[in-house]
C-alpha cells in the first residue's frame, strides 16, 4: 500500500467526523430557517453554514493527504467548537444535537494536530 492510502485511512475518523458534522450543520441551518426567533439565531445560522463549509473542505484536503491537512483540521477545531457554542444556546432538539456533533468533530480534528504522521 502507497502512502497516499496509509494516511488517508490514518485520517479516516476525523473525515467521517467532518461529514457528519457538515450534514449535521445543513440540516441544523435548514430547520433554524424556520424557527420563530430567526433574529436570535442570525450568528447560530451564520456559523453553521461556515461550519459545514469549513467541514467539507477539511474532508477533501484530508481525502488526497494535502499538505497543509493538519493547518485546515487546527482551523476545522476552531470553527467546528464556536459552532457548537452558538448552537448550544438554543434548547430545541436539533440545535443540540448539532452542538455535539460539533464537538465530537472538534476533538477529532484536535487529535489530527496530536498525530504523528511522518512514520506513514
Amino acid at each position: 500500500m502507497n502512502r497516499a492510502t496509509n494516511s488517508r485511512m490514518e485520517f479516516q475518523s476525523c473525515i467521517d467526523s467532518c461529514t457528519k458534522c457538515a450534514e449535521a450543520c445543513l440540516a441544523c441551518f435548514k430547520a433554524s430557517l424556520d424557527e420563530m426567533d430567526l433574529n436570535a439565531r442570525k450568528d447560530c445560522i451564520s456559523i453553521l453554514v461556515e461550519c459545514a463549509m469549513i467541514c467539507q473542505a477539511s474532508v477533501a484536503m484530508m481525502s488526497m493527504n494535502g499538505l497543509f491537512s493538519k493547518e485546515q483540521c487546527a482551523l476545522c477545531e476552531k470553527v467546528c467548537s464556536k459552532c457548537a457554542e452558538e448552537c448550544a444556546m438554543f434548547k430545541d432538539e436539533f440545535s443540540k444535537k448539532c452542538a455535539d456533533i460539533c464537538l465530537s468533530c472538534a476533538e477529532e480534528c484536535r487529535g489530527v494536530n496530536h498525530r504523528d504522521y511522518s512514520v506513514i
